[in-house]
């Protein structure tokens, strides 16, 4: 099991090449995150729904993506609540309190997955979640060392040295462990080192005296990755591209791994905006995914940039909406059930003639079709995860055809598009021709799937002498 001093540690990537390491071995090998909390997720071979970054370890271990892989994913949908996701399908809306009491029942669905998984392959990759060191989480924890006590697994503790503080990140989380978590750590691994190592090992002498544990690979800083980010929006932006994307950042936007071809394009300049900045002059402004429409919809309005929309529309730019941003494209978001908090209609942002009605059911489907806007008909690949049905007037025009079904609707001047796919720029193809309606003029057709994959490798490639040094104990 890898777990990490705190969230972003590495956690993820190490689990991923050393899936990759071993899957290039012959093993089989499989990932598992217990329980994660994210927006940005993947839809699934057995159609659930899983971390996203749990389908891209499935990626490194050569596996479709399964719902084994992340048995309890939760999606915050406000401050203090979140959807609670067993084994892909929604179970209920609990507060934080609610879910501290159902964790009984949540590791019983882990136990299910895990027993599965160590039936069918030959080594387990297990990813923590958070720190272990959350000493008021302990109490019933199935995400750290609650799970590796139960199933007594080792446990190997990444720290992320670019934070500073490396060596009171470690000494302190052993601190807040009870003595057989202690015990069940089998060694460090210092992730994202830059420089001369040589320069490190007096530290890495003195912890190992410290603490009786080995250091068991210090992994390098690797500059531009293109992996799936797990959540937090990555901070490195495109900014030298010649056409400008502005991408508003709601308080719950979802998937924005929607975002990572275009952040990919040479030709594209891509900018997330966030509260309280104005959204400035650009070509392509794309509302993103949503856990909560409406109460995004009322941030949104609450920041202004509605009339910033409506401006950029006046001076002839175009307006992308994914799943959520699509449903805040039209006349009314309806929620009669209360699937996203209270009761109630909220008027959308009228620039389309759609209406959607929230439902309870969630549809979790991965998808393929084309495009039919322009002048071709190029495929386009994608998955749906949303809340609700979508009807569009006949004033509307379909944007992609799925399965010989339209989807999505253009407004009749063609300056907006709104679409429930995900993942819709992830084939080059589908990139090039929604950058081209938009108004690039570029051949460029960067492939997203090929560049994870050599970033697979690149870390893998790092990850050589961890995987050596664990084979070795």
């Amino acid at each position: 099991m890898v777990q990490g001093t705190t969230s972003d540690a590495g956690k993820s990537t190490v689990v991923a090449a050393l899936c990759r390491l071993l899957c290039r071995q012959g093993v089989r090998v499989v990932p598992l995150k217990p329980q994660n909390m994210a927006l940005n997720s993947a839809v699934t071979v057995d159609g659930g729904e899983i971390g996203r970054a749990q389908a891209l370890q499935a990626q490194a271990a050569c596996l479709p993506a399964h719902t084994d892989m992340n048995p309890v994913l939760l999606k915050p949908s406000s401050d203090t609540g979140a959807q609670v996701i067993i084994h892909g399908k929604v179970r209920a809306d609990m507060n934080a309190r609610d879910y501290h009491q159902y964790k009984t029942v949540a590791m019983g669905a882990v136990l299910e997955s895990y027993a599965r998984l160590q039936r069918t392959y030959d080594a387990i990759i297990v990813e923590g979640a958070g720190s272990p060191a959350e000493v008021n989480l302990r109490d019933r924890d199935i995400a750290n060392m609650g799970f590796a006590e139960a199933v007594d697994c080792p446990v190997i503790l990444v720290a992320d040295i670019d934070r500073g503080g490396v060596f009171a990140h470690f000494l302190g989380t052993l601190a807040c462990l009870s003595e057989s978590e202690q015990k069940r750590i089998i060694g460090f691994v210092i992730n994202r080192f830059r420089g001369d190592v040589s320069l490190l090992e007096p530290g890495l002498k003195w912890l190992e005296e410290k603490t009786g544990k080995p250091v068991l690979a210090v992994l390098p800083y690797l500059h531009g990755l293109q992996l799936d980010a797990e959540d937090a929006i990555q901070s490195s932006q495109s900014s030298n591209g010649k056409f400008k994307v502005i991408v508003p950042v709601i308080p719950r936007i979802s998937n924005h791994t929607d975002f990572d071809a275009l952040r990919t394009h040479p030709d594209v300049d891509l900018q997330f905006i966030g509260l309280g900045t104005a959204i400035p002059a650009a070509d392509l402004i794309i509302l993103p995914g949503s856990k909560n429409t409406r109460a995004d919809l009322e941030f949104l309005l609450q920041q202004g940039w509605q009339h910033a929309i409506e401006k950029h529309l006046r001076y002839g730019g175009k307006v992308i909406g994914i799943c959520g941003g699509y449903q805040m494209l039209g006349q009314m978001v309806s929620d009669p059930l209360g699937v996203e908090g209270k009761p109630g209609d909220t008027e959308g942002l009228a620039l389309i003639d759609i209406t959607t009605e929230l439902t309870a059911d969630k549809r979790l489907e991965q998808v393929s079709g084309v495009c039919i806007f322009g002048d071709t008909q190029v495929p386009v690949i994608g998955y749906e995860i949303h809340m609700g049905i979508t009807y569009a007037s006949n004033d509307t025009l379909p944007v992609f055809n799925i399965s010989g079904q339209d989807e999505g609707a253009r407004s009749p001047d063609d300056l907006i598009l709104g679409t429930y796919l995900h993942g819709l720029f992830d084939h080059p193809d589908a990139c090039h021709a929604l950058l081209k309606w938009a108004g690039l003029q570029s051949d460029l057709k960067p492939d997203l799937a090929a560049l994870r994959e050599q970033s697979i490798d690149r870390i893998a490639d790092a990850c050589e002498p961890l995987l050596a040094a664990l084979q070795r104990l």
